[in-house]
C-alpha cells in the first residue's frame, strides 16, 4: 500500500520556513521529528522541499550508494559562493571532484596523518599552557579556545601556516568571516531566492565581503609557497605537486584556493565542536570524566604523549564517539534519490529528491540503543559492542558521513581530538564554571556549545614552568616531590579553615556562607568556601575541613558528584591528617536512601584514614528547621569539638550576636545583578479556581506562561527554578520595625564572607526584597542574639524560653519570622546591621514545567498553588509562600529571574511512546508535569502518531472549584493524548459523584480502575506519581495493595506458590522505583 510522507501545513510559495527558527534550525527539524515520531517527513521551503528521515533502518536504505548519491543542496549550495568547487560542494558527476579527490586522498592516509603529530602536538601544548597560566577560577570560552586550536593545527599540518592564534586576544580576521560567512550560508538556504539578491539586505553585502576575506588569506597563503618552496610534504605540496592518476591533470590555483578554504572550514568547525561537547558530557558525568582520566594515567602516564600512545585509548576513544552520538557536529547530510524509487516499501519518490539525514534522532534510535537511548554512556561504544552495533545495526553512527563523499578528512580530525583531549586530561583538571549549566547550542552549518565555559587547574603539583618542560618532552618534578609544602594563610590573620558543599537548591550553601562568615568569630577564616567537587583528590590538611552536603534521591547534588564518586574510590589511608566534619540535609520520604551521601562521606572519610573532628550533623526537611538544626550542630557541637582539639582561637568574652556586617547609609541607588539565574518575561499569568475555593481550607491555583531566556531549552518533565522577591509587605513591615525611609541606601561591608551585596550602594527596599529571606522561621540562634539587646527583663526571659524550651511549639510549628518576634518586642533595639547578619539569603525555588516544548520551545508555563493563611504566630498578618505570593503579583510583561534544571532521568516521557503506555496520578497543582506529557501526546497525535494509551488519575476538592484545566483535558481527551479519572474529595453532588464513581480521593479511584491499571502494567506501561509527601506515601499504599491482589492471582492460577504478603509486594515495589514507577513529591 502506497504511504503518504506526513508534513505540516505550509504557506504558499514560502512553505513551512515560518515553522523554523532562523537561529537554531535544528531546533525547528527535531520539533517536527517529535511531533512525526522522528521517522520520515517533508519540510518544504522556498522552491524546494526536502525529506527527513530520523531511524537506522531509513537511513541505512538511503546510504545505498547504488540508488542514492551526495550532492550539494540547501546550505552547501550557499556555501559554494565562497568555495566554489571545493570537495563538498561540488557534484560526484562533476570531473572537477574526481580530480581533487584522487589526489587528496593518499594525502589523507594513516602515514601522513601520523608524521603530522608533532605539530599537532605543538598546538595542543600551547592550549594546555594557556589554561595553565589562567588562575583556577579564570572561567574559559571553551569553543573560542578548541577553535583556535583546530583552525592553528590545520592551518600549521596542511599548509604551513600559523595563525598563531593562542598569541592574540582577537581571532584572526578568516575566523570571523568564516563563522559569520558559514551562519549567512545556513540563513539563505531558508530565504526565497529573490532575497538574496537584494543590494539593500546589508548581510548580503556583509556575506561577500567576507567571502572576499577568506579567498584573500587562501590566495596568500598558496602565492607564499610558490613564491617560497620549501620541499615540505603536505596537504599543499600535495595539491600543487600531486597529478590524478586516471585523468593525467593538476589542479589549478583556483581548485587549490577552493580546497585550501574547504579544509579549513571543515575540519576546524567540526573538531572544536567535538572536544568542546566532549568536555561537557564528561564533565556532566564525572564517573566517565574519571574513566577517561584513569586510562589516561595508565596509558601515558606523566611523560610524553606519542603517536603509539593513540591507539592504547580505547575508552576516550568510545568518550568521542558517544559524544558524536548525542552531538553530531554535523547534524544532518543529504543525499538524493539517482532514479524514480520506493523507500520504506511504502514511499514513491522522484529521482533528484532531497533527503536529510537528521543525526541527533538517527543516533538516539530506540530501536537500536533501547530506553538508555538518550542516556550518555560512552561504555556502549566501546571497541566490541561498538563493532557489535555495526554489524547488528548498519549505519546507525553516521557523524562523517557515507561513503565515497564520507569525511575525507575522519583520520586528521580523530588523531588531533585524541591528542589534545589526552593532554588536557593528563596535566589539568577540568571543572565546569558554572555546574549548573544545562547544555545550549549555537548552529552555524555545524554545532556547538553555547556559552559553554570550562576552568582549569594544573594536575600533579607541578607550576606552569615545569609544565612546559614535560610537553616539551622534559620530566617535571613538582615542588610537592621537593619536599616544599606550604599552607594558605588567612587574610584576616585567622585560622585557615576550608568549607564545601554540595547544594542543587542553595539550603547547603547558605549554610556554608552561614559558617564562613561565623569562623571570624571564633578566630578562624574560611580560606575556601567551594562546591564539593573541587575538594576532589585535594583535600587539605592540618586545619579543619568542614563538608554540608544534601541527598537527592540517594543522589548527590549536581556539584557534588565528581567528589562522591572519587570518595567511593578510595582504597587506603589517602585521608590520613584530614580533620572533617559533615553536616547533612535531606528528607525522609526518600526513607531508603535518607541521608545517604552525607553518612556515606562521613564514613568513607574516616574508614581512609580521616579524622572526625565531631560527630555528624543531620537534617530532615520534612521538620522544617534545616535552619536551626544547623545551627544547633554549629553552636553546640562544631565549635566546642574544633576549641577543644585545635584551642580556643579568640577570647569567648564576645558573643556570638556580634555582627560581621558594618554599614552606611547613603544617596545613589545602584541595582546588584544575579549570575545564577536568567531573566524571563510574563506572557499569561491567570487564576485556575473558582471563587469557591476562598473561605476553605483549599488554596488558590494559578497559571503562569513566560518567555524563557534565548538559548534557554527544556525538556517536558523539567524543572523552572525561580528567583522570588519578597513581598512590599514583608519588607514595608521590616522597613517600619527598623524606621528606614522608604528611598534610603545602604552600603555593606564586611570582615568575612558574606551573601550580601558588599561595596556598593543599594537600595535598602532591594535589599530587603531581593537578597534575604524575611518570612523563613527565626532559628535559635537568632533569637539568643536578639535576647542580648532585649532592654527589658522580662523581654529577655521570655525570648530565652522562646529558643530553649519553646522553641519547638512556639517557633518551628508556627513558622515564626525573626521579624514577627521583633515585633513583639518593640523595646528592643536590635541594630539592623544585626538583623541583616542573622537571616538567611534567598534562595532559588523549583517547580515543574506544566508545558510541552513541542508547543513553542522558547516559551513555558508553571501551575502552581498561591500559599497563604492566616499566621499561626500572629493572626493579624497573613502567612504567605514566599515564592508562589511573588508568582501571584506577576502580570505581563514583568520580568523574574529563572533557569532550567533537570528532572530526574526516570520522569520524562518513554523513548517509544507508541509502545509504552503511560499512568499518571496527582492533586492539585501537582498536575503541572503531567499537562505538559499530554501537551506533548497531543502534538504527536496532531503530527500522526499512533500512541499507547495514557490514563490521569486527577484528585481535586470540587468539580467546580479546582477542576484544573477540564477544558483542555476535554479535548486532549477527543483525540486520544489522555483518559482523565477524577476524584472529588468535598463534592458530594451527583454529577461529580458519577464523574468520580464516588470516589473521594486518587488512591481510591486507582483501587476501582486496578483491572485496567493491572493490564496497562502487563504491557509495559510506566507510572508516574506528583504531588505532596501525602498523596505520594497514599497512593504507594494503593499500588502496594493492587500488587498484593496480583500476587493471589498468580497463586489461585497456580502459577506460584509463595504466598503474598506485604514484604513481597514492598520488595516488589522497591524494585520498580525510579524505573517503571517515577514519584515527584513536593511539600
Amino acid at each position: 500500500m502506497e504511504g503518504v510522507i506526513p508534513e505540516p501545513k505550509g504557506w504558499p510559495i514560502i512553505g513551512n520556513i515560518l515553522d523554523i527558527d532562523l537561529s537554531f534550525p535544528l531546533s525547528s527539524f527535531l520539533k517536527f521529528a517529535d511531533e512525526y515520531a522522528g521517522d520520515i517527513f517533508r519540510i518544504r521551503f522556498p522552491g524546494r522541499q526536502v525529506i527527513f528521515v530520523g531511524t537506522q533502518a531509513l537511513v541505512h536504505e538511503l546510504c545505498d550508494e547504488s540508488r542514492f548519491g551526495k550532492n550539494p543542496v540547501g546550505a552547501l549550495l550557499q556555501v559554494k559562493n565562497g568555495v566554489r568547487d571545493g570537495l563538498f560542494t561540488t557534484r560526484t558527476d562533476d570531473p572537477v571532484w574526481g580530480i581533487g579527490h584522487r589526489i587528496l586522498m593518499p594525502a589523507f592516509g594513516p602515514m601522513p596523518i601520523q608524521d603530522m603529530f608533532t605539530e599537532m602536538h605543538e598546538v595542543s601544548a600551547q592550549l594546555v599552557l594557556k589554561w595553565a597560566r589562567h588562575p583556577p577560577t579564570t572561567p574559559i570560552m571553551v569553543t573560542d579556545d578548541f577553535t583556535r586550536l583546530t583552525l592553528d593545527t590545520l592551518a600549521l599540518c596542511s599548509m604551513d601556516f600559523r595563525f598563531n592564534s593562542f598569541y592574540h586576544d582577537e581571532m584572526h580576521p578568516f575566523i570571523n568571516a568564516m563563522s559569520a560567512f558559514l551562519f549567512e550560508s545556513g540563513n539563505r538556504s531558508t530565504l526565497p531566492p529573490i532575497l538574496t539578491k537584494l543590494p539593500v539586505r546589508s548581510a548580503n553585502k556583509k556575506y561577500w565581503q567576507d567571502i572576499e576575506i577568506l579567498r584573500k588569506t587562501a590566495r596568500e597563503v598558496l602565492l607564499a609557497r610558490k613564491a617560497h618552496p620549501t620541499g615540505r610534504k603536505d596537504l599543499l605540496s600535495a595539491m600543487l605537486d600531486g597529478v590524478d592518476p586516471k585523468t593525467g591533470q593538476k589542479l589549478s590555483d583556483d581548485a587549490i584556493i577552493d580546497n585550501l578554504i574547504t579544509f579549513l572550514i571543515a575540519g576546524h568547525e567540526t573538531t572544536s565542536g567535538l572536544m568542546s561537547f566532549a568536555f561537557y558530557q564528561l564533565l556532566k558525568h564525572p564517573e566517565y570524566y574519571r574513566k577517561a582520566q584513569a586510562e589516561v594515567d595508565s596509558v601515558i602516564g606523566a611523560g610524553p604523549i606519542k603517536p603509539e600512545h593513540m591507539n592504547k585509548l580505547p575508552y576516550l576513544s568510545a568518550a568521542l564517539r558517544e559524544t558524536l552520538r548525542h552531538s553530531p557536529t554535523i547534524p544532518t547530510f543529504f543525499v538524493e534519490a539517482l532514479q524514480d524509487t520506493v523507500i520504506a516499501g511504502k514511499y514513491p519518490v522522484k529521482k533528484g529528491q532531497p533527503f536529510s539525514m537528521l543525526l541527533p534522532r538517527v543516533h538516539t534510535d530506540p530501536r537500536v540503543h533501547g530506553p538508555t537511548a538518550h542516556e550518555f554512556n560512552p561504555d556502549r561504544m566501546l571497541d566490541d559492542n561498538f563493532g557489535r552495533l555495526s554489524k547488528e545495526f548498519p549505519d546507525f553512527w553516521k557523524p562523517f558521513g557515507n561513503g565515497q563523499r564520507g569525511c575525507i578528512g575522519r583520520g586528521f580530525a580523530w588523531q588531533e581530538s585524541l591528542l589534545c583531549m589526552a593532554m588536557i586530561l593528563q596535566n589539568l583538571e577540568m571543572e565546569m564554571h558554572d555546574p549548573s549549566y544545562e547544555l545550549q547550542v549555537k548552529q552555524t552549518l555545524t554545532t556547538k556549545p553555547k556559552e559553554f565555559y570550562m576552568r582549569a587547574k594544573i594536575r600533579g603539583g607541578v607550576n606552569v614552568g615545569e609544565l612546559a618542560v614535560r610537553l616539551n618532552g622534559g620530566v617535571a618534578v613538582s615542588n610537592a616531590a621537593k619536599g616544599r609544602t606550604g599552607e594558605e594563610k588567612a587574610k584576616g590573620g585567622g585560622k585557615p579553615m576550608s568549607i564545601f558543599y554540595g547544594s542543587n537548591t542553595g539550603t547547603c550553601e547558605a549554610f556554608a556562607e552561614r559558617l564562613a562568615a561565623d569562623s571570624v568569630l571564633h578566630g578562624y577564616e574560611a580560606t575556601v568556601v567551594e562546591p564539593l567537587d573541587k575538594a576532589k583528590g585535594k583535600l587539605p590538611k592540618g586545619q579543619p575541613v568542614v563538608i554540608i552536603t544534601a541527598s537527592y534521591e540517594g543522589q548527590p547534588p549536581d556539584n557534588a558528584g565528581e567528589f562522591v564518586e572519587w570518595v567511593e574510590g578510595l582504597k587506603g589511608n589517602e585521608l590520613e591528617n584530614t580533620d572533617f566534619a559533615v553536616f547533612g540535609c535531606g528528607h525522609r520520604d526518600w526513607s531508603k536512601t535518607f541521608h545517604r551521601v552525607p553518612k556515606l562521606v562521613d564514613e568513607v572519610m574516616e574508614e581512609t584514614g580521616g579524622e572526625r573532628i565531631c560527630p555528624m550533623g543531620l537534617s530532615d526537611a520534612a521538620e522544617g528547621q534545616m535552619f536551626t538544626d544547623f545551627e544547633q550542630w554549629e553552636d553546640e557541637i562544631f565549635w566546642p569539638a574544633v576549641e577543644e582539639k585545635y584551642g580556643a582561637a579568640i577570647d569567648g568574652e564576645d558573643g556570638l550576636h556580634v555582627s560581621s556586617v558594618s554599614v552606611e547609609f547613603s544617596s545613589p541607588r545602584t541595582a546588584a545583578l544575579r549570575q545564577d539565574v536568567k531573566e524571563a518575561v510574563v506572557i499569561d499569568a491567570k487564576g485556575l479556581t473558582t471563587d469557591g475555593w476562598k473561605g476553605t481550607a483549599s488554596a488558590e491555583k494559578r497559571h503562569l506562561e513566560v518567555q524563557l531566556p534565548a538559548g534557554l531549552t527544556y525538556r517536558v518533565g523539567d524543572y523552572l527554578t525561580v528567583l522570588p522577591v519578597n513581598s512590599s509587605e514583608a519588607v514595608n513591615r521590616a522597613m517600619r520595625r527598623f524606621h528606614i525611609a522608604q528611598d534610603a541606601n545602604i552600603t555593606i561591608s564586611c570582615e568575612g564572607r558574606t551573601s550580601l551585596p558588599t561595596g556598593i550602594p543599594i537600595s535598602v527596599y532591594d535589599l530587603l526584597s531581593s537578597y534575604v529571606e524575611l518570612a523563613q522561621p527565626a532559628t535559635k540562634r537568632s533569637i539568643l542574639a536578639l535576647a542580648e539587646f532585649a532592654a527589658l527583663p522580662s523581654d529577655k526571659s521570655t525570648l530565652l524560653a522562646l529558643a530553649g524550651a519553646n522553641y519547638t511549639a512556639e517557633i518551628s510549628r508556627k513558622r515564626t519570622s525573626l521579624l514577627t518576634i521583633l515585633s513583639r518586642f518593640p523595646d528592643t533595639a536590635l541594630p539592623f546591621s544585626t538583623f541583616l547578619s542573622l537571616l538567611p539569603p534567598m534562595r532559588i525555588r523549583t517547580y515543574s514545567i506544566s508545558s510541552s516544548p513541542l508547543r513553542d520551545t522558547s516559551r513555558a508555563t508553571l501551575t502552581y498553588t498561591v500559599l497563604s493563611s492566616p499566621s499561626f504566630a500572629d493572626p493579624e498578618v497573613d502567612h504567605a509562600g514566599v515564592a508562589s505570593s511573588y508568582l501571584a503579583s506577576l502580570t505581563p510583561g514583568d520580568k523574574l529571574s529563572v533557569s532550567v534544571r533537570q528532572s530526574h532521568a526516570a520522569f520524562h516521557l518513554p523513548a517509544e511512546p507508541e509502545k509504552t503506555p503511560i499512568v499518571m496520578i496527582c492533586a492539585g497543582a501537582g498536575v503541572a508535569p503531567f499537562r505538559g506529557f499530554i501537551q506533548e501526546r497531543a502534538a504527536q497525535i496532531a503530527a500522526g502518531r499512533n500512541l499507547a494509551p495514557a490514563l490521569l488519575f486527577f484528585g481535586c476538592r470540587s468539580a467546580e472549584v479546582d477542576d484544573l484545566y477540564r477544558e483542555e483535558l476535554e479535548k486532549w481527551e477527543k483525540i486520544g493524548a489522555v483518559s482523565v479519572r477524577r476524584a472529588f474529595s468535598r463534592d458530594t453532588s451527583a454529577s461529580a459523584t458519577a464523574q468520580s464513581k464516588g470516589c473521594k480521593y486518587i488512591q481510591d479511584r486507582l483501587w476501582e480502575e486496578r483491572k485496567e491499571i493491572v493490564e496497562l502494567w502487563e504491557r509495559g506501561s510506566k507510572t508516574y506519581v506528583c504531588g505532596s509527601r501525602g498523596v505520594g506515601e497514599n497512593v504507594k499504599k494503593a499500588v502496594i495493595r493492587i500488587a498484593m491482589e496480583m500476587q493471589r492471582g498468580v497463586v489461585e492460577k497456580g502459577e506460584s506458590e509463595e504466598e503474598p504478603s506485604e514484604q513481597r509486594a514492598m520488595k516488589w515495589f522497591e524494585s520498580i522505583l525510579n524505573d517503571r514507577y517515577a514519584v515527584d513529591v513536593f511539600d
